[in-house]
């Protein structure tokens, strides 16, 4: 049992850090409506605001290392070009999806999606972080902040969420391969 070290990659990108992104997400969003909602400002420990702080900022920066380790490392694989005279298009994940019509869909829209909307998951989680951080203890006072950090939160969510979706569907169609073969297992024949 084998796995190639882009194959690796791409597991560690979309799995892993594009799997705890939406996480994180979806629980900032609760933690945003629950603030919405009651009046936990005041009753907050500093220890409760540090770690709220922290855990911002973690989202924040696992969200731009998604995006980057999509847009820089594996984008470009999705993107090789094949030699002249190439025939196996399954190491060109990009011609390979082109060269058929049935799925040629999900690079003109799917990749071209993914590869837009996966920046705004990034954009407004460093968004969300800031205005929380900053304006944290007067949210109550002003209500268009909390009301623009949880739009943002949503926008943050959704977009990762698609992004997540065509990533898997890009992938289950035309797999980014290739690299050097690493044994996760030895035949035991």
């Amino acid at each position: 049992m084998e796995i190639t070290t882009r194959s690796l990659v791409t597991l560690f990108h979309g799995l892993i850090l594009g799997g705890f992104l939406l996480m994180a997400l979806y629980g900032l969003g609760l933690q945003v409506w629950k603030l919405a909602s009651v009046n936990e400002v005041e009753s907050s420990t500093k220890k409760m605001l540090r770690f709220e702080r922290n855990y911002l900022i973690l989202v924040a920066i696992v969200s731009w290392l998604v995006v980057f380790s999509g847009a820089y490392i594996i984008y470009p694989w999705y993107r090789a070009i094949p030699s002249e005279g190439a025939t196996d298009l399954t190491l060109y994940p990009q011609r390979f999806l082109l060269s058929n019509p049935k799925t040629i869909g999900w690079h003109d829209l799917g990749m071209e999606w993914k590869e837009h909307v996966a920046w705004m998951a990034a954009v407004s989680m460093t968004l969300i972080a800031y205005l929380s951080i900053k304006y944290r203890t007067v949210m109550k006072e002003h209500p268009q902040i909390r009301n623009a950090i949880i739009v943002f939160t949503a926008t943050a969510f959704l977009s990762a969420a698609i992004a997540g979706f065509f990533g898997v569907m890009l992938n289950k169609n035309a797999p980014v391969q290739g690299g050097s073969a690493i044994q996760l297992m030895r035949d035991s024949k």
